[in-house]
């Protein structure tokens, strides 16, 4: 009899073992996969939606947007082009005016208030940028950045359908920006057939004022998409400190990683640096004025 079962209990140990065997390799299997699945980047945790949507933008950009953009820049002689874009910047100074005294930035708020009252009176509307001559300067602010003033984390970044790239907090801010701009607002209660139109006429000029910078970001970007992620990112955080953000906790972390195996002459940094154009022209301004004073003995 006991040799008769020992074979048995060969097999049925041999059967478990297997068993065993074919557990441990599906759940190896299964923490690789997952490890696989898992977002490469905290803040895009999003990313394969993410880069659906933002596949769906482009061609919308293609074969809508873009088009529009050309059309209205072909047939629209340059002053007039300059004049929308200030009239809606003009509308955009009443969000921020709103903003610097919700994040008590009160002297913001006074300069950002002249600027405004002297486009609308002086400019016909916002039609002409004169507060620019008069010494103040253009600034960006919006709820989410009061919202970030406050303490509120920005969330994970986020691709929105024609509207692009933005954050949780940012996506949310947005619609009490709309709520506060004179454009929507005014709009939708005096001329609600109208404010559509005046919608569309500011997405067609802001997309108009980025043809000449699309062929840039073409030739720089290795990952488009990667690209305008890391950007945004990377605008909206100087855009909350004012231009000067601490240095990041990852920053400190990380530090700069060299790879000593790679050949000095194969190694590549891309680093996408934010600088508002509005500011970099004042200071090639004040470079030229600066050149021009003559030297004291």
């Amino acid at each position: 009899m006991a040799d008769s079962i020992s074979p048995m209990n060969e097999i049925i140990m041999n059967t478990t073992n297997l068993n065993f065997s074919k557990s441990s390799a599906l759940l190896a299997l299964g923490i690789l996969l997952s490890s696989c699945a898992a977002p490469q980047n905290s803040k895009d945790p999003y990313e394969s939606m993410n880069r659906s949507i933002f596949s769906f933008n482009e061609k919308a950009d293609k074969y809508a947007l873009k088009p529009a953009a050309e059309g209205y820049k072909t047939v629209t002689p340059e002053p007039v082009q300059i004049m929308a874009g200030n009239f809606y910047s003009n509308l955009d100074d009443f969000v921020v005016v709103i903003n610097d005294l919700l994040q008590l930035k009160f002297d913001n708020a006074r300069s950002d208030g002249s600027r405004l009252l002297i486009n609308t009176v002086l400019g016909m509307g916002g039609l002409i940028n004169y507060g620019e001559d008069y010494g103040f300067p253009k600034r960006h602010e919006d709820f989410g950045q009061t919202l970030a003033h406050y303490g509120v984390s920005s969330g994970p970044y986020i691709v929105l359908p024609i509207l692009g790239g933005s954050t949780f907090r940012d996506a949310g801010a947005g619609v009490v920006d709309m709520a506060t701009n004179p454009l929507f607002s005014g709009g939708f209660f005096m001329a609600p057939f109208a404010a559509p139109l005046i919608g569309a006429g500011r997405a067609v000029d802001a997309r108009a004022q980025l043809l000449d910078k699309e062929e840039i970001v073409d030739e720089a970007a290795l990952d488009k998409y990667e690209f305008l992620r890391d950007a945004y990112l990377q605008r909206r955080r100087s855009l909350i400190y004012d231009g000067d953000p601490p240095r990041s906790i990852d920053d400190d972390i990380e530090g700069p990683v060299e790879d000593v195996s790679a050949p000095a002459d194969k190694k590549r940094s891309i680093v996408v640096e934010y600088i508002d154009p509005e500011d970099s022209e004042n200071q090639n301004k004040s470079e030229i004025d600066s050149s021009a004073e003559p030297e004291t003995p």
